[in-house]
């Protein structure tokens, strides 16, 4: 459990450093912090799922820091749900659309890149 408290807590500063980042560059119009964020937490978590599991035999401890902890901590799909009935509410709704498309589209491509990139790199 202490392992996955400390990575869900760098996780979560990270993913809040991002959020405040994201503001400032593109302004609150449009969540792009909580996108960016679900696309490269699910890019991280398919990266982590082959160094771990398949490629170093990572151990279970590892697991539970990296993944569990650090990518459930980053990863905001809780913020994204919130950020789509925020846009809904504001009459929004086509940009909440193509939030949910680019959201699950890229997240999904993310993760297949992060395995990719695993298996011919390490």
């Amino acid at each position: 459990m202490l392992l996955v408290a400390v990575g869900g807590a760098v996780g979560s500063v990270f993913r809040y450093l991002v959020g405040l980042w994201a503001v400032r560059l593109f302004g609150p119009a449009f969540p792009w912090g909580t996108l960016a964020i679900n696309v490269a937490g699910s890019f991280a978590i398919g990266l982590f799922l082959e160094m771990i599991l398949r490629r170093f035999g990572g151990s279970a401890e590892m697991r539970l820091l990296l993944m569990t902890g650090l990518c459930g901590g980053f990863t905001t799909f809780s913020s994204f749900s919130l950020d789509f009935v925020g846009l809904v509410e504001r009459g929004a709704m086509p940009m909440a659309l193509v939030y949910v498309a680019a959201s699950v589209i890229l997240s999904i491509g993310a993760t297949f890149l992060g395995l990719f990139i695993g298996r011919m790199a390490f």
